[in-house]
């Protein structure tokens, strides 16, 4: 008798446990799941990038009270600088790393598990997965500046035709935007000029755009305007010095490049070329020696 009590003891128990689980996953899937499949539906990539874009949202929102100055402002320049990618924010960059540090502690842990070695080694493959996304939005940076040095010398070309031309520092932009490359330095252009339509001054423009950008040869070029607006000197003068120069940068910069192009072949040359022709030739040799053949 006192089996049977408790065997419908733990069959209630059990049936309690299951209601339990039920009503608990029955509530996750009204309040978050339908939610988040919404947004998702509402997010122009939709699928797994449009859940992914969701999750780091909600992420970044339970981020904000964890926020610290120094890092939100360091983060806020370097997504300017790389052009707002994805239009992420510091918060969701944040995001971004500790999904990154989950990933790499899970694989971490995986592949001690699988090679039976010590777990602390997870950390260091945690470290990197929450270093990456800084690695990344580096590369962004790079990447944006690169098409910028590439544009600049053409863009300024332009400018400097239609300033000769006759037109004012506006109409001049307005021709570069319509005729430019597509690409971030036109995209720049076209936000100053939206800014000098809208009744900022040329250097509050120029001046942002040099703070979003942070180039060198951008900084120079607009600080070369900005002291000719001042001083009354022609437009049109210096920006055919500015253009020269530009040219004659980019062209030292490619015979640099050429010079180092042989010393950087020299680590695969050793490494790779080498080892192959040396197999190549003595093989024979070191088996007819193994093998008495001599």
């Amino acid at each position: 008798m006192q089996g049977m009590l408790i065997s419908v003891f733990f069959l209630l128990a059990s049936l309690a446990t299951a209601a339990a689980v039920w009503f608990f996953v029955y509530w996750m899937h009204r309040s978050y799941v339908q939610k988040l499949s919404a947004e998702t539906g509402n997010e122009s990539l939709g699928g797994m990038k449009g859940a992914s874009n969701v999750l780091i949202r909600r992420l970044g929102v339970m981020n904000r009270r964890f926020m610290w100055p120094s890092y939100e402002h360091r983060i806020r320049r370097q997504l300017v600088r790389a052009g707002e990618p994805a239009d992420y924010h510091p918060e969701e960059f944040m995001a971004l790393q500790e999904i990154g540090l989950a990933l790499g502690l899970g694989l971490g842990l995986m592949c001690a598990n699988t090679f039976e070695i010590n777990l602390l080694w997870a950390l260091p493959v945690g470290f990197i997965g929450l270093w990456y996304p800084r690695i990344w939005l580096n590369d962004q940076v790079k990447r944006r500046h690169l098409k910028i040095s590439r544009a600049l010398p053409y863009d300024l070309d332009l400018l400097t035709l239609s300033v000769e031309a006759g037109l004012d520092f506006t109409g001049a932009l307005a021709k570069v935007v319509e005729k430019g490359k597509p690409g971030p330095l036109r995209d720049e252009f076209s936000l100053v000029l939206k800014q000098l339509k809208m009744g900022k001054s040329r250097e509050e423009s120029l001046k942002s755009m040099v703070h979003r950008i942070d180039l060198p040869a951008v900084t120079q070029f607009v600080s070369a305007l900005i002291q000719a607006d001042r001083m009354g000197t022609s437009l049109g003068k210096v920006l055919r010095i500015q253009s020269v120069q530009l040219r004659i940068d980019r062209t030292q910069r490619a015979e640099k490049l050429a010079n180092e192009a042989p010393v950087k072949m020299l680590l695969p040359l050793i490494g790779c070329i080498f080892p192959t022709v040396f197999l190549v030739l003595f093989s024979p040799i070191i088996y007819a020696l193994l093998t008495g053949a001599y």
